[in-house]
C-alpha cells in the first residue's frame, strides 16, 4: 500500500522535484537552464520586456516632439534618439572612460552666478566608467555602446537581486512582480542609459541578500565595490556596519556566524568610498575638495531638508521660485514624496530584516535632506528597492491577466514618466 502510494506521488510529481523530473533528450538537455538560475526566468523576462517597452515609447515619444536634435548633444540632444540616453550626467561619464581623470585645485569663479567652483569629473566615482572602458577594451565596442551595455546587464543583474531579497521575504509570485515594479519605477529612464544607477543597485540588492543570508565576505566586498560607484553608497555601507554590530552584540547570533565574518564586514565596507575621498582630495590638495566641488560645484549638499521644503511649499502655492524649477519633474516628484510615508510604513509591517530597514531609511533621509534637483527623486529613489516589497506583495494577490493588463498599462506611460520627463522636461 505504501508503494504504491510512492509509486503514485513520483509520477505526479512537479518538473521541479528531483522524483518528477522526466529525462529529456540530449538536444533539449544542452538547451536547459542550471537549476540555480531557472527561478530568475520569469523575472527577468518581466523586467526586460517591460523596461523594451518602456523605451520603445520613449523613443517615439522623442521623434514625434522632434526637439532633441534642435539641443545640445550634452544637454539632452543629439543627432539619433539613441544619443540622448548619453546626454547629461552621461557626457561627464564618457568623458572620465575615454580620459581618465585630471584633477586640479578647486576653480574659483566669478561672483554672482550659481555655482562658485568650475566643475570637475572627480566628481563622478569611478566604477561604472571604469567597466566602461574596459567592456570597450575587450570587445572592441565604443564607449557609448559599452556604456549602454554596461547599464543594460546590470539592470538584469539589479532586477534578479531584487528578486532574490523579496522572494525569499514574500514569495516568488512578490520577487517577480518586484522585478517588473523596478523597470516601471519613477526615474527608471536612467536603467538603460549611460547612467551609473543600475550598476550600484545591482551591488547593493545582492549585497542586502548576502548580509540575509550571513554571507559576511560577499556583503564586505560588495559594499566596497558600491563606494567606489556613488557617493550615496554611504546607505548601503551603514546599513551593513549596523547589521555586523547586532550580529557581533547578540550571543547567539555571534556563536552562529562567529566574529570574523561581520568583523571584516565592517571593515571592508568603508573602504572603497573612504579612498575615492581622500584620493580626491590629495589630488586636488585639500581634503574636503569632494565635497567642497558638490556644493560649489554642482550645488548639491545635504542641508537637512531645507530645500524640499521649500520646494514643497513653492508647489504648494503655484510658485517657482526655488533652484532647479522644472514643473512637469516637480509634480511627479511631489507625488512620491506624499506617497513615501505609506510605503515605509506598509515596507515596516512586512517586517524586514534590519539591513533592509536601515538601508532603505538612509536612502531616503539622504534624498529628502539634500538640495539637488527635486525633480530627479524618482531616479535618486531608484535604488531604495526595498520600498517595492508590500507593494509587489500587494500585486501578488492578482491574478496573471490582471497583472498584464497593469504592467501593460506601466510599461506604456514609463515611457513617458520615466523616460521622457527626466530627459527631456528636466535635467536628470
Amino acid at each position: 500500500m505504501s508503494t504504491a502510494r510512492s509509486d503514485a506521488a513520483t509520477d505526479s510529481a512537479t518538473p521541479d522535484e528531483p522524483g518528477g523530473r522526466k529525462e529529456r533528450p540530449p538536444a533539449f538537455r544542452r538547451l536547459a537552464l542550471p537549476d540555480g538560475l531557472r527561478p530568475y526566468l520569469a523575472p527577468l523576462l518581466l523586467y526586460g520586456v517591460t523596461k523594451l517597452v518602456g523605451l520603445s515609447v520613449f523613443a517615439w515619444l522623442l521623434e514625434w516632439a522632434d526637439d532633441y536634435q534642435k539641443k545640445q548633444p550634452r544637454f539632452g540632444g543629439g543627432a539619433h534618439w539613441w544619443d540622448v540616453l548619453a546626454t547629461w550626467d552621461g557626457w561627464w561619464y564618457l568623458q572620465v572612460a575615454e580620459k581618465g581623470y585630471d584633477p586640479k585645485p578647486l576653480q574659483p569663479l566669478g561672483p554672482g552666478g550659481l555655482f562658485t567652483v568650475k566643475q570637475d569629473s572627480v566628481a563622478f566615482f569611478p566604477l561604472y566608467p571604469g567597466l566602461i572602458r574596459g567592456v570597450s577594451e575587450i570587445t572592441g565596442l565604443g564607449l557609448f555602446g559599452s556604456g549602454i551595455l554596461v547599464s543594460v546587464l546590470a539592470s538584469f543583474v539589479a532586477a534578479a537581486g531584487i528578486y532574490a531579497v523579496v522572494s525569499t521575504l514574500a514569495g516568488v509570485r512578490a520577487g517577480t512582480i518586484a522585478a517588473g515594479l523596478w523597470a516601471v519605477a519613477p526615474g527608471a529612464g536612467v536603467e538603460w542609459a549611460v547612467y551609473s544607477e543600475s550598476v550600484f543597485v545591482a551591488i547593493a540588492s545582492w549585497c542586502c541578500y548576502c548580509v540575509m543570508k550571513r554571507r559576511w565576505v560577499a556583503a564586505g566586498l560588495l559594499a566596497f565595490l558600491a563606494g567606489l560607484n556613488r557617493p550615496t553608497s554611504a546607505a548601503l555601507i551603514g546599513a551593513v556596519g549596523l547589521a555586523a554590530i547586532v550580529t557581533l552584540a547578540r550571543k547567539e547570533s555571534r556563536r552562529e556566524h562567529g566574529i570574523a565574518g561581520p568583523v571584516y564586514a565592517m571593515i571592508a565596507a568603508p573602504l572603497g568610498l573612504l579612498t575615492y575621498v581622500t584620493w580626491v582630495g590629495l589630488s586636488m590638495g585639500d581634503l574636503t575638495a569632494y565635497f567642497t566641488l558638490q556644493r560649489e560645484g554642482w550645488a548639491h549638499y545635504f542641508d537637512f531638508g531645507a530645500y524640499t521644503l521649500d520646494v514643497l511649499g513653492n508647489i504648494a502655492v503655484g510658485h517657482g521660485d526655488y533652484l532647479f524649477a522644472f514643473s512637469t519633474p516637480d509634480l511627479i516628484a511631489v507625488q512620491i514624496v506624499l506617497a513615501l510615508p505609506f510605503l515605509i510604513a506598509l515596507m515596516l509591517r512586512k517586517k524586514p530584516p534590519l539591513v533592509l530597514v536601515a538601508y532603505t531609511l538612509a536612502s531616503v533621509v539622504t534624498v529628502l535632506g539634500t538640495q539637488q534637483m527635486f525633480g530627479n527623486t524618482g531616479r535618486y529613489l531608484l535604488p531604495a528597492f526595498p520600498l517595492l516589497l508590500a507593494p509587489a506583495a500587494a500585486l501578488g494577490r492578482l491574478k496573471w491577466p490582471s497583472l498584464a493588463v497593469f504592467f501593460t498599462t506601466a510599461a506604456v506611460a514609463s515611457g513617458w514618466y520615466a523616460h521622457y520627463v527626466i530627459f527631456e522636461l528636466g535635467i536628470p
